[in-house]
């Protein structure tokens, strides 16, 4: 097995959504303990701000690379400027992170370029000199393992191997204190508990519709002794103040008021949170605070990990699917049998059977 144990500045890329980036912590974090190594994370510029929860973290290149699947207008020169940052960076290796669907080539083509001379991923195809270390791809055809477990197995080849398994993040006490603050404004009272409900997704084929939430929101308000917050992001803000508007009173909209590190602190000081797939799922999981997720069929490898979790699943519209065929491969085999959306009972059952 090759070993990266004079590796000392170690770039990972990871150039996706935060809750790629939160499920690829463990393997980050073992690569620190494991080399006590520099590391650096590429990452997309709407992600970079989670790095503030990653102490193991030594620096953040916040970049929208043309291969991933996001808003940025791209120019051939921000990927020459890249290279040309790496190159002066001089690392000693690169780990490529990716789920079973996607290619590491790209990344890899830019760590070669920069002359970064041990490049890591999981590859389907022979990547002759462009990878030196990797590990032929068998997802999803053979297995498909949690994607937290993929990347700790990753890191593994190369002789890193995690003390700790679970994804954990370091809330400063300022960010509790902002969020008490800005949750007191809002009228919230403190000494009562209280449920997140993040309604927002980064993709439509997640979304759960906008009146159940309302209608679950009233029957938690009329069942439990507890206040409603409607978290999301800025532009999320337009869903959560309606739902606030429609549930009325003890229900509170958060939408675009937290910082990514007082949002983690919001989901630990609530006593449970419910949401759609998202990075909400995997920050409730790393805070220990228990989750019903509301979990569209589209990416098996992404339930909570190591988590207190109820994880509800349904079918999505095959209008709004993945025209991916690794995708399509992994519904046409697991996801076959079509599920309803849960209903307002199925998902209070699993509330009060974690209350």
């Amino acid at each position: 097995m090759t070993t990266w144990h004079g590796c000392k500045n170690i770039l990972v890329i990871r150039a996706d959504n935060t809750g790629d980036v939160l499920m690829s912590s463990p393997a980050i974090r073992a690569l620190k303990d494991s080399f006590n190594c520099r590391i650096t994370l590429l990452t997309s510029t709407d992600t970079s701000e989670v790095v503030s929860l990653l102490p193991m973290v030594d620096e953040t290149i916040a970049v929208d690379l043309p291969w991933v699947k996001l808003k940025a207008n791209h120019a051939t020169h921000i990927v020459e400027k890249l290279v040309s940052q790496l190159k002066v960076a001089s690392f000693d290796a690169c780990v490529i992170f990716t789920v079973y669907s996607q290619s590491p080539l790209p990344a890899a083509m830019l760590a070669w370029m920069a002359g970064i001379p041990r490049r890591l991923a999981y590859c389907r195809e022979n990547p002759y000199e462009l990878l030196n270390d990797w590990i032929p791809e068998k997802e999803p055809y053979e297995l498909i393992k949690p994607q937290v477990e993929r990347d700790l197995d990753l890191v593994e080849r190369v002789g890193a191997v995690a003390k700790e398994k679970k994804i954990t993040v370091a809330i400063k006490e300022n960010a509790i204190s902002s969020v008490r603050i800005k949750l007191e404004a809002l009228g919230i009272n403190l000494s009562k508990p209280f449920i997140v409900l993040h309604p927002g997704v980064s993709e439509e084929k997640r979304q759960f519709p906008e009146e159940k939430w309302e209608e679950l929101a009233k029957e938690m308000l009329k069942l439990l002794d507890t206040q409603i917050v409607f978290s999301g992001s800025d532009s999320e803000s337009s869903i959560t103040n309606r739902l606030k508007d429609r549930v009325k009173d003890n229900s509170f909209s958060t939408g675009g008021l937290f910082r990514i590190d007082e949002f983690a602190a919001l989901l630990q000081m609530s006593k449970l949170v419910i949401s759609v797939n998202t990075a909400t799922v995997h920050l409730a999981t790393a805070v220990e605070t228990p989750l019903v997720v509301l979990y569209a069929q589209t990416n098996p490898q992404h339930h909570p990990w190591m988590g207190n979790a109820r994880v509800l699943e349904y079918s999505i519209d095959e209008q709004i699917k993945s025209k991916n065929e690794v995708i399509r491969y992994v519904d046409r085999k697991y996801y076959a049998d079509y599920l309803p959306l849960p209903s307002v009972n199925d998902i209070m059952q699993a509330v009060l059977s974690m209350w």
